[in-house]
């Protein structure tokens, strides 16, 4: 039976250029670009990429900042009908070097700065055979701008495209073992596309602006394609450093209306003095994913900038596309029945939301079990790793790995990675309740919690502590702040103050390299008089 194929998803672009041809599109600075200029140019860009031997179905391995090149280059793959394999840029040489390697990259897009990166992946990937710098570049070299400038005006085209077809390999953030690349397609991006317009950003049009606070290689890159759907123009920072006082200017400026970041970002910006010297009144949508936001942060950031804050759960393997909790369900008063206190919201348009037990028995509502979703926004599977799909899949199911319950409305909260939880003494910890507790406390600006082995108890937790600068926090506060607000199983055993913790490239705490470091360092080890009081704390 014949089948139709689907919209090459770089027609977002053709209809919007189409549309708004003289509306700026890109900002960067004293900059700006238009539609119908996009456009054009990446159409140049195809046509040199298929000079240059590039063909449908090639990976494209793009190591950039945030740039007019960056931002264009998604659209110059998806047309092409080739993949887009973005890698953060804050990543080292041997990182990319095998994700070059692993997704088979024949042509690598490199901004300046990084001709340790390309050394290194042209030495682990047998197949790329083209690289083309993005910035800078000598007077004649083979380079983004060079190709663009000779082929503008090509004739306009794209390649013909099925709903499985690959567009974009999605690495995991690789918490374990190596990053593995989600396949999305331009099925399910049609799909994503959709639901995120209408879930999280409903109403967008021409005269919205966005900002992206965050590399496009990930999580700002799909919110930047909704906004292109939908003519809203994108902001980009001056430079790769985030400075809250530039981006409340910038918000000022530009009006900006939505953004797309994770809730350390959000905190950082609330917590800015820049926030109430700039109007932020656009504001009418900010969206934190990746992490839920701790209530006391939520609470502040819905003081401060009014009710704009938009909750979206999901992995890369399902594009965010998971549950949504929307500015109507938040709410800073924790007695409203708005607040709607620790969910990540409902079900996603299309989506199903399910909690099972390792059995795939749906758990009674109300019990803990792993969150599991199917619906459109599900990916293709891992590229090139049977085994891993097999096992994200099973039983016609995504896993994602995530421990959570959902009450008798559907909406769902996390308790934790099913690799975080731990148990001391027999009972079930999920360190994330327990760190919501002690975020409350004054003198914590930060905190993880996680558990580590121990001989009497099988593990106990450790909490790792950043404190607030001008409040007095000792550990001995701590757990007096803890006492009648958590059981005492749950407790950590050990507690200890560091100047900040480690984050990935997107802003999240990686509790990976927290544990890393705990033990490098010899803490753990050390016997306290604390450490003593709290052993019996147990007892």
């Amino acid at each position: 039976m014949n089948k139709a194929q689907v919209c090459n998803l770089s027609q977002l672009l053709r209809q919007t250029a189409a549309l708004h041809r003289d509306r700026a599109g890109l900002i960067q600075g004293e900059q700006q670009w238009t539609w119908g200029e996009i456009d054009r140019r990446v159409d140049a860009m195809v046509a040199a990429l298929r000079s240059l031997g590039i063909r449908k179905g090639d990976r494209l391995l793009v190591q950039s900042r945030n740039t007019l090149a960056m931002f264009e280059s998604c659209w110059v793959a998806f047309r092409l009908g080739a993949v887009w394999v973005p890698v953060n840029f804050r990543l080292t040489p041997p990182e990319v070097a095998y994700l070059g390697a692993s997704s088979g990259a024949v042509a690598m897009l490199v901004d300046e700065g990084f001709e340790a990166h390309v050394a290194a992946v042209r030495e682990a990937s047998p197949a790329l055979r083209v690289v083309i710098p993005m910035g800078g570049g000598q007077a004649g070299e083979l380079n983004w701008e060079a190709l663009v400038a000779a082929h503008l005006g090509a004739e306009p085209s794209e390649a013909g495209v099925d709903a499985d077809d690959p567009l974009w390999f999605f690495y995991t953030s690789g918490t374990t073992g190596r990053p593995k690349a989600g396949m999305l397609t331009h099925g399910q991006m049609a799909f994503i596309v959709a639901n995120h317009l209408a879930d999280l950003i409903p109403g967008t049009t021409e005269h919205d602006v966005s900002i992206a606070v965050a590399p496009l290689s990930h999580g700002a890159g799909i919110h930047a394609l909704l906004n292109v759907a939908r003519g809203a123009a994108t902001v980009l920072l001056p430079s790769e450093k985030l400075d809250p006082a530039t981006f409340w200017e910038l918000v000022e400026r530009h009006r900006v209306t939505n953004l797309f970041t994770v809730p350390t970002i959000v905190k950082m910006l609330v917590e800015h003095p820049a926030v109430d010297a700039h109007d932020h009144s656009s504001l009418r949508y900010v969206i934190y994913a990746g992490a839920p936001m701790y209530r006391a942060d939520q609470q502040r950031a819905l003081r401060t900038l009014g009710p704009v804050l938009v909750q979206y759960f999901g992995l890369g393997e399902v594009t965010g596309c998971i549950t949504v909790l929307t500015p109507s369900m938040h709410s800073a008063d924790d007695e409203s029945p708005n607040a709607n206190v620790g969910s990540c919201g409902r079900p996603r348009t299309g989506m199903e939301v399910a909690i099972l037990d390792a059995d795939m028995h749906r758990v009674p509502v109300g019990e803990v079990g792993e969150i599991c979703c199917r619906g459109p926004g599900v990916f293709a599977g891992y590229h090139d790793n049977a085994e891993a799909t097999a096992k994200a899949l099973r039983g016609g199911w995504f896993h994602t790995g995530d421990l959570g319950r959902v009450d008798a409305r559907g909406l769902l909260y996390i308790t934790g990675r099913e690799s975080d939880m731990y148990i001391s003494g027999g009972s079930n910890v999920y360190p994330r309740e327990v760190e919501e507790v002690l975020l409350t406390h004054p003198g914590v600006a930060e905190v993880a919690v996680l558990g580590v082995p121990d001989a009497k108890w099988g593990e106990v937790g450790v909490a790792v502590v950043v404190a607030r600068d001008g409040v007095a926090c000792d550990a001995e506060s701590l757990l007096a702040h803890l006492d009648g607000r958590c059981a005492r199983y749950r407790w950590p055993r050990h507690i200890f103050f560091w100047d900040a913790l480690p984050k990935s490239g997107y802003g999240k705490v990686t509790k990976k390299d927290v544990r890393e470091q705990l033990f490098a360092s010899g803490q753990l080890w050390e016997t306290t008089e604390l450490g003593k009081t709290r052993e019996s704390s147990h007892a």
